[in-house]
């Protein structure tokens, strides 16, 4: 039982420790809304931040209702992630791994939530004139977190 902790300790920890200094080092280097181009035309490093949540949701509303509703949610989400995570039988590596990954992501931006009142974006990818918003290791690893989630629900049975 200890492993399966274990396992959620290095997975979340890792997110959160990568997802950390990543910011840091944006937030030291690159001055916000400064960009470096990576590869010129689909990939720069972008500093921004983002008061609201995906896709700039609630980013107009005012910084206390946004400070309210989003650490409520990431709390509540960091939770309800947790208590999976728990539930998942062993056997199930490749899902368990998909919620620490949601889980370190999770609490990667409520860090940034609680430290700045927004999280730090930086990954930009674009094409011509189609631009993805910009992200960063947290929302990349709640991404494959969830897209691993959605494999299980979709193709293979959740043990719950």
């Amino acid at each position: 039982m200890q492993n399966k902790y274990l396992k959620l300790a290095i997975i979340a920890g890792s997110v959160i420790i990568l997802d950390q200094i990543t910011k840091a080092v944006i937030l030291y280097f690159l001055p916000l809304y400064h960009s470096i181009a990576i590869i010129p035309g689909f990939f720069s490093i972008t500093h921004i931040h983002n008061p609201g949540g995906a896709f700039g949701f609630m980013a107009n509303h005012g910084p206390v209702l946004r400070s309210i509703v989003f650490l409520f949610f990431s709390s509540l989400a960091i939770c309800l992630i947790f208590y999976f995570y728990k539930k998942t039988p062993v056997e199930y590596s490749l899902l368990s791994a998909g919620f620490a990954l949601i889980f370190g992501g999770a609490i990667g931006n409520l860090i940034d939530r609680i430290r700045l009142g927004e999280v730090v974006d930086f990954l930009y990818f674009y094409i011509g004139s189609f631009h993805w918003p910009a992200f960063n290791v947290a929302d990349s690893a709640v991404s494959i977190g969830m897209v691993i989630f959605a494999y299980h629900l979709f193709f293979k049975k959740l043990p719950y």
